[in-house]
């Protein structure tokens, strides 16, 4: 009999192995280029045409991947981009990095996932291990992976070995990239367990092995989950804070300077990207199977998803001191990604004040460097240039995020009253200011 992971753990040493990356996205393309890198073989499976394109013309629409980083791949050699499952007939390794939305408000939706591992079963080749990265439920890997796999008659430990590796990508985020973020590995048995850690020990400098598959699946909804508990938290301080006049950042700030027993969590207008607002409701929703509702998942998701309403009824409340009311005033949102100095739309809180500004009858505008056009349902806009001619025509600049490469003095200087959901404006509120 064949033993394939000896054959599997001598390629790896070796770096002698061909590496698929299913899903070139956010968490996809770094880590493929991460192997490549290493001067291991890798084939980048995207069914996305635009996506496609724009590797073989050698742009990268990855914010933390320059066109330089991406042409320098390239001509090493060692990585090619692919529509077709047909690579995955040559891989050693397969890796799955795909979406995983939520259907409606709070159902999981693995539909992506199912899609990309049936491809991958057509064409897997014997001994081939299988790691998935998408953020999901726990119990996927076990129970709705393998099936795919032994219902072609594959046998695991045998025929493939299969592994989860929770995705811990920060978009933006310099001083972590993807070799320097711990890696978690969890497989099926302890043998997909050790040829996931010494796969991830290419690239990475420390793995941390668990004993499952459904251990490390946990693993990636405790930490968004401890995120999204504590942002929902600090959001309602900020709200109680406001009522008693208190300056929440003032608080949060003399907090912190405990050096025990306190991690400093900030307000703002809402959560977005891909992770916090969807990944604890998966865990939600699969404790009900159990019999279990968890109160502070769904409470915490239920104050962070009013943020931007309550932004909004601050800004009203601004404007009507002012004199003004929000219906008619002319309103630019400053910065409408999800987080600062990142190219990324999903779920940003600036689309949803833009929504509920227009909801109450404000004319609404924005402005982001990063974001040229933007189209918002029935409306195209335009990204307004941040000059004075155009800041005096705003009745108030709403800052939604907070980029970097902004001259907010210059703003400030200009503007008839900035409302702040992102604390630029440091220390107590400055004249034409008001902050969250």
């Amino acid at each position: 009999m064949v033993d394939h992971a000896k054959g599997l753990i001598k390629n790896i040493r070796s770096k002698k192995l061909h590496v698929c990356v299913v899903g070139l996205g956010y968490v996809g393309f770094p880590l493929a280029l991460e192997f490549a890198r290493e001067s291991v073989s890798v084939t980048g499976i995207e069914i996305d045409k635009d996506r496609l394109n724009s590797i073989t013309q050698r742009k990268s629409y990855i914010s933390d991947i320059t066109d330089a980083q991406l042409k320098s791949i390239f001509v090493s050699g060692y990585f090619r981009a692919s529509g077709s499952f047909e690579a995955v007939r040559e891989a050693d390794v397969i890796f799955i990095c795909v979406p995983t939305p939520l259907k409606g408000k709070n159902l999981p939706d693995i539909s992506f996932i199912k899609s990309a591992v049936r491809s991958v079963a057509l064409h897997i080749k014997k001994g081939a291990l299988v790691i998935l990265e998408s953020t999901t439920y726990p119990g996927t890997t076990e129970e709705e992976i393998k099936p795919i796999f032994t219902s072609r008659g594959l046998k695991h430990g045998k025929d493939f070995y299969l592994a989860f590796s929770p995705e811990r990508i920060d978009p933006g985020n310099k001083k972590y990239p993807v070799h320097k973020i711990p890696k978690v590995v969890g497989g099926l048995d302890p043998e997909a367990t050790r040829l996931a850690a010494l796969v991830y020990g290419l690239i990475i400098k420390k793995i941390v092995p668990v004993s499952s598959a459904r251990t490390a699946e946990a693993v990636k909804l405790l930490e968004n989950t401890f995120r999204l508990i504590n942002i929902g938290l600090i959001d309602e301080m900020a709200m109680m804070a406001h009522k008693m006049k208190i300056d929440i950042w003032e608080v949060v700030q003399a907090a912190s300077s405990k050096p025990f027993g306190f991690m400093p969590f900030f307000p703002g207008p809402g959560v977005g990207g891909h992770c916090i607002p969807k990944d604890p409701l998966y865990l939600h929703w699969k404790a009900k199977s159990f019999g279990f509702y968890s109160r502070f998942i769904q409470l915490a998701s239920d104050v962070i998803s009013r943020m931007p309403e309550y932004v909004v009824q601050r800004l009203n409340d601004s404007l009507a001191g002012l004199g003004k009311k929000l219906a008619g005033s002319r309103i630019l949102v400053v910065g409408v990604t999800y987080k600062k100095d990142v190219k990324d739309l999903r779920k940003s809180p600036g689309l949803d004040l833009i929504a509920s500004l227009r909801k109450h009858g404000a004319r609404v505008y924005y402005s982001d460097p990063l974001i040229p056009f933007l189209k918002i349902k029935d409306i195209n806009l335009k990204s307004v240039p941040l000059k004075e001619s155009n800041i005096r025509k705003f009745d108030c600049l709403l800052i939604a995020a907070d980029h970097s490469n902004l001259d907010y003095g210059y703003l400030r200087k200009h503007a008839k009253l900035i409302f702040d959901s992102r604390n630029v404006y440091k220390g107590r509120n400055k004249e034409k200011v008001i902050r969250l």
